[in-house]
């Protein structure tokens, strides 16, 4: 309706004004609520075309479209706006036309579409995934799926930081301290207990400081010298030189690591079509900082370093490989670009890390544009902001994150506590209850997390996230189940009889309104890259269902044409709410 619209002001302007305005010139509103109208045509960016005041203008243009566009039923200006009135029968004929469609609200995938490739998640092997992977699984999941809609091929993939030294404190730890202790033995899933041995490194390390320091040392040399330091760094040259028995410890604790990733992974919902392991494409990402550096592309030091000069582009000159040739993150970006685009013919790649690495992704943009990628230098990197407890932020270190498991445990035994206190459960099988729960709970994590704008920072409060009467995901999950009902009752019915020609009222058209609205949030939220619009269109859609419930009997209305009206509105609200919270990877109960 708003597209018809559009292109019915440029027909207007045209005829009126012997121009047609561009695209950009045409800005259409839902009018306020204190107004007359559906639909507000701002005349300010037209007043170029008309020459005549915006009063004026929007008088004009809007006696054009009274008389020549059957949708539109009347007009009123007010402060040179044009509030346009739409014809009832144009808001029954939406309503039929969002109900006979399936797929509502999404962009057909061609074999012409072009392909976006997402990555996210990007964890260390050296301990569980915790509060802050949650947030960059659950806007990159949910991203991926917003492009889908919006008519993109998508392909998602996760950069797994397997190597490094951090990945050997973790091994020495154990050697020292696990007495031969497994994921079976000990009964503990496996990202767990490696991420135990990573926190008992830390406790070793800093009580070798403090003697070290007590026998005189200064600070910075206690930690440069103390022994688990230098064996530490040890292990990792063994590693680079292929060590078969560090090697074959490696294999062995990351495959715990894996093994427990891939079951949080299956229970938050989220999956990738390709992972990618920093151990295969850091020697991948040497060779083109070499092959950059023969190019004249990259310099190198008296040391022996290889940098690159940015300071024509205003910034400062950047390390990719160490004195000893060793590389940086940088290289293994780079690396992992050059295999990525022999794999998929990218024509966007979106980076979603954290804002901390804004710096970062500004550099490879320009780095992975000299080496000749089409898309580096249209990278985007999806920055998103923190996300930190009440109490405040988690150092894995110290052992003090919130490990996603936990979280998801926690979240969905609150779900069936209140559940419970709510008599929501009542009548049903322990399988009923186990599933509803599960999808409350982790609903509730879910939309709490992405209707936050991604670039901000964010405190998640679980005891927050689960209310069934706020702008939270189990409120919107309560009023998908509870149309459900209406809707099964309904059946009993039997066929829905025409609708044509009812007068509507003002709550039955904000409610049409507001679904017509769904495919323009898609397509904003793929152009700015947040969940969140989704997120909360999907919370005013629900609000605007619920006033109506209250407000109009659905099953006991009298006029049968009325109530089939009814009937079909609740019916595309519904579907509407559980497209819109599949695109946050958040599922919704039948019933409750």
């Amino acid at each position: 309706m708003e597209n018809q619209l559009k292109n019915a002001v440029v027909a207007a302007v045209e005829q009126l004004y012997g121009n047609a305005p561009a695209e950009s010139q045409i800005t259409l509103q839902k009018t306020k609520k204190e107004f007359a109208g559906d639909w507000t045509l701002v005349t300010f960016p037209l007043l170029k075309i008309s020459h005549k005041n915006p009063a004026q203008t929007a008088q004009e243009i809007g006696e054009y479209l009274k008389a020549n566009v059957s949708i539109v039923a009347d007009y009123n200006v007010i402060n040179g706006f044009l509030n346009i009135v739409l014809q009832q029968g144009s808001w029954l004929d939406t309503l039929k036309t969002i109900d006979a469609t399936a797929t509502y609200g999404r962009v057909p995938v061609t074999e012409n579409s072009p392909l976006v490739m997402i990555e996210y998640s990007s964890p260390n092997t050296n301990k569980p995934l915790h509060l802050g992977h949650i947030r960059n699984n659950l806007l990159g999941y949910s991203l991926a799926e917003i492009m889908k809609a919006n008519g993109y091929k998508v392909v998602k993939t996760n950069i797994v930081n397997d190597r490094g030294i951090h990945i050997c404190k973790s091994m020495l730890a154990w050697q020292k301290f696990g007495k031969g202790a497994t994921p079976s033995s000990v009964g503990k899933k496996g990202d767990h207990l490696v991420g135990d041995y990573y926190v008992a490194f830390d406790k070793a390390y800093k009580a070798e400081i403090k003697e070290l320091m007590q026998q005189g040392m200064n600070e910075d040399d206690a930690k440069k010298n103390a022994p688990l330091m230098l064996e530490a760094q040890e292990m990792l040259r063994k590693w680079e030189a292929g060590d078969a028995e560090v090697r074959a410890l490696w294999q062995t604790m990351n495959q715990w690591v894996y093994d427990g990733f891939d079951e949080t992974y299956k229970r938050m919902g989220v999956d990738f079509d390709k992972i990618y392991y920093e151990s295969d494409t850091y020697l991948i990402g040497k060779e083109k900082v070499n092959e950059g550096l023969q190019k004249g592309l990259f310099f190198t030091k008296e040391d022996g370093s290889v940098w690159a000069d940015m300071t024509d582009q205003g910034l400062d000159q950047k390390l990719l490989l160490r004195a000893d040739g060793t590389s940086v993150y940088m290289t293994q970006d780079i690396g992992t670009a050059s295999l990525r685009f022999q794999d998929y013919p990218i024509n966007k790649m979106i980076y979603v890390v954290g804002n901390e690495q804004n710096y970062h992704f500004q550099v490879l943009s320009i780095l992975l544009d000299r080496l000749g990628f089409e898309w580096g230098k249209d990278l985007v990197h999806f920055s998103y902001g923190m996300v930190e407890l009440p109490e405040g932020k988690m150092k894995s270190r110290e052992g003090t994150v919130v490990d996603a498991d936990d979280l998801m445990d926690e979240m969905v035994g609150t779900a069936t506590e209140i559940s419970k206190e709510l008599g929501k459960l009542d009548g049903m099988s322990q399988e009923e209850i186990d599933a509803i729960c599960t999808m409350i709970g982790l609903g509730s994590l879910k939309y709490f997390i992405l209707k936050v704008d991604p670039r901000k920072n964010m405190t998640f409060n679980p005891k927050e996230s689960i209310d069934f009467n706020g702008n939270t995901g189990s409120f919107i999950q309560y009023t998908h189940a509870r149309i459900q009902s209406v809707l099964r009752k309904a059946a009993e019915l039997g066929e829905l009889p025409a609708f044509d020609g009812i007068q509507l009222n003002d709550k039955e058209i904000a409610l049409i309104s507001a679904l017509s609205s769904f495919p323009e949030v898609v397509k904003q939220a793929g152009k700015e890259y947040s969940p969140s619009l989704i997120a909360n269109y999907t919370y005013d859609l629900v609000k605007e269902y619920n006033q109506f419930y209250h407000d109009y009997s659905i099953l006991k209305e009298e006029d049968e044409a009325v109530r089939a009206m009814r009937i079909v509105l609740s019916r595309n609200v519904a579907k509407v709410i559980k497209q819109a919270m599949a695109l946050l990877g958040i599922g919704v109960p039948d019933k409750m």
